[in-house]
């Protein structure tokens, strides 16, 4: 853990907030990626994962920005409205789960809305080591997107289109078309809300985009309907200890209170920080992190929302 004051508070956009963070005493942060986040650790006992979005070479801060969500489960709400300069925070080193491919021979970057952050970053250390890329930024209105000035006064801005959509027609973003070509080693990445992400993956692959040259992050789970759950039994293959996870229960709160603690950080199935192998029995799968062939391949999910098809799963713990 490395304890942090904030040094500045900007309004980035209409409900977007940016933070800088730095070590009090002004010694240099660990290094990061582009598409890194931090886990911030909320004085309110919330933990919440943030996308860094200022330069990668940038040690002496790390910058990120929150979204001021009005289906907020607590953490923007706190932060818009409590968190200023001056205050304390404990935060995680960086982990980076949606890093750049940088022998691609191009990169097709696309943002929704807050999903610019770790999308900006990765702009940043593209036109620093001279790739080929291309940004495509899409928000509802001018007023509702973040970090635009910085986007058109950056050395690659005539690599960025912003795309608005209360906004001309002819500037609005034609997906289908800007992903026509899936040829050569190109790369696509986004991040946004989910319905935005969706589309453009899906587009991509009736385009015939391959897996494996699509990156993705979500910053949110969609929301599962829990009516129709039912109990069943995990194993720790280690042991071969039995345990029941009730209806109302995640598998990692039933091994919690077995005494079996699994690291955790969203709670949503978005971060892959509790992913864990499964040995035997079918998941089911409710996360946003792995890929549709690595759900397909069930040797492997997240506890902290997915459950079990099959009446038990053995779990290599």
């Amino acid at each position: 853990m490395i304890d942090v004051i904030v040094t500045n508070l900007s309004q980035e956009a209409r409900d977007i907030l940016s933070f800088e963070l730095a070590r009090e005493d002004g010694a240099l942060l660990p290094a990061f990626s582009a598409g890194a986040h931090i886990d911030v650790h909320l004085p309110i006992g919330l933990v919440r994962q943030y996308s860094l979005c200022n330069h990668p070479e940038e040690r002496h801060r790390y910058q990120i920005a929150v979204l001021h969500d009005p289906q907020s489960r607590g953490g923007s709400e706190w932060i818009h409205a409590d968190l200023k300069p001056g205050d304390r925070l404990r935060i995680s080193e960086p982990r980076n789960l949606f890093p750049l491919t940088h022998e691609a021979e191009r990169s097709l970057l696309f943002a929704g809305g807050i999903g610019v952050t770790p999308i900006l970053c990765m702009a940043e250390r593209l036109a620093h080591i001279g790739a080929e890329f291309e940004l495509h930024y899409c928000a509802r209105s001018r007023e509702q997107a973040a970090f635009v000035e910085r986007l058109r006064q950056s050395p690659f801005a005539q690599r960025v289109h912003l795309h608005f959509d209360d906004g001309a027609p002819e500037q609005r973003a034609d997906i289908s078309a800007l992903l026509a070509d899936p040829g050569g080693n190109q790369h696509l990445y986004v991040c946004g809300p989910t319905g935005f992400m969706d589309f453009v993956l899906g587009t991509a692959r009736d385009r015939g985009w391959t897996e494996n040259r699509m990156h993705r992050e979500y910053f949110a789970a969609a929301p599962q309907s829990t009516e129709e759950d039912a109990s069943f039994e995990i194993q720790l293959a280690s042991t071969g200890q039995v345990l029941r996870v009730a209806p109302e229960q995640s598998v990692v709160e039933a091994l919690a209170a077995a005494g079996v603690e699994v690291p955790v950080s969203c709670e949503q199935g978005v971060c892959g920080t509790c992913l864990m192998r499964v040995l035997e029995g079918e998941p089911e799968h409710r996360d946003m992190f792995l890929t549709e062939a690595e759900q397909m391949a069930n040797d492997q999910f997240t506890p902290c929302c997915s459950r079990a098809k099959s009446a038990r799963l053995v779990l290599d713990l």
